[in-house]
């Protein structure tokens, strides 16, 4: 008996596909075909590859917020500059776990509205610091922005081409944290 082809089903065979062919040589007829459907079933579920890519980051930002909301909470009453550390860290895990994970994720959409919220904790601990919220918020926004920036070009790179990389990406962050260091100094001045 076949399996019901559902959106779930497509986004997580997508995602396996994504791992090995890459996202150029992710295309909805190739997907189709590995589902073992016509091509036109899957836009009874994803009206096009955009649609697709959506979904596919948004599962991916919903498996790791099941993983870093857990760590972000243990780290309560921490300095903030942890939880930006360890939020940096963690997405960019995210990123790198798929192949061109970080691409999937450049200039998608959330599918899923409930999803918005994934910011919160990590906003409160910023405005909980002194930050206020237009400030916490793009705050959180130029970190992600840089993260998700490091990635791409990391998973861009040629295997064993990029030097330290760890050393490379622990340096932006540590700019970006000693940053806001400095702007929270001047908030609270």
């Amino acid at each position: 008996m076949a399996q019901r082809l559902d959106r779930e089903r497509i986004v997580r065979r997508a995602l396996d596909l994504l791992d090995e062919v890459g996202l150029d040589g992710l295309t909805l007829r190739r997907l189709a075909s590995d589902l073992g459907v016509q091509a036109a079933a899957l836009y009874w579920h994803v009206p096009s590859k955009a649609a697709l890519l959506d979904e596919m980051a948004t599962t991916m930002l919903r498996d790791l917020i099941v993983e870093a909301d857990e760590e972000l909470a243990a780290l309560e009453g921490e300095p903030w500059q942890d939880c930006v550390r360890l939020s940096a860290v963690r997405f960019r895990a995210a990123l790198l776990a798929r192949r061109d994970g970080a691409r999937v994720f450049s200039g998608t959409y959330l599918a899923d509205e409930r999803l918005a919220g994934w910011i919160d904790l990590p906003l409160s601990i910023l405005v909980g610091a002194g930050f206020t919220v237009p400030e916490a918020t793009r705050s959180w926004g130029t970190l992600l922005a840089f993260v998700q920036g490091f990635a791409v070009e990391e998973q861009a790179m040629p295997a064993g081409a990029g030097g330290d990389v760890e050393e490379r990406f622990d340096f932006g962050v540590d700019v970006i944290v000693r940053g806001l260091e400095s702007r929270l100094a001047v908030l609270s001045a």
